[in-house]
């Protein structure tokens, strides 16, 4: 059960919450993801993190600087034209002709997801992850779950 917990709450941080992506959105953001390094994915994953960073529940936990946050601006603003114009601008003219500038933001949900799913898979990122199954009340979580069935149902 502790292991099955583990899995699921990864699964959690490692996910953004879906936007809805039709087929053209579908295919420039499996674009955006295959023609790009994990250099570039890493580089996306730190400017969610130095925005994220902004919000005033967090900003207590983050030192980035206005320099810092300017350099990632650029950087990201670079690299998404460079994706919008050269390395996938076939599918990204596909996906605004057929469903729309927000066809943009649901490719880009996905290669925030994937991109976050590489960070998460570091042993470091991973470790620290593991630390927060200690904390938890498994015989609690375990006693709240047992009349569950497998299939997402409720016993009567």
């Amino acid at each position: 059960m502790k292991q099955k917990l583990y899995v699921i709450l990864i699964a959690f941080l490692a996910t953004a919450s879906a936007a809805f992506a039709g087929p053209y959105s579908d295919t420039l953001g499996k674009k955006l993801v295959s023609s790009t390094t994990s250099q570039e994915k890493a580089l996306f994953v730190r400017w969610m993190f130095v925005a994220m960073a902004l919000h005033p529940d967090l900003k207590d936990m983050s030192s980035i600087t206005p320099a810092q946050r300017e350099e990632a601006n650029r950087a990201v603003a670079n690299l998404m034209t460079k994706m919008l114009t050269q390395t996938c601008a076939v599918e990204a003219k596909e996906a605004v002709k057929y469903e729309g500038a927000s066809a943009i933001e649901g490719a880009f949900n996905l290669f925030g997801q994937i991109a976050a799913r590489e960070l998460f898979t570091n042993k470091e990122v991973s470790g620290g992850l593991a630390e927060l199954q200690k904390y938890f009340d498994s015989k609690a979580i375990e006693q709240a779950l047992s009349d569950a069935k497998p299939d997402g149902s409720e016993k009567k």
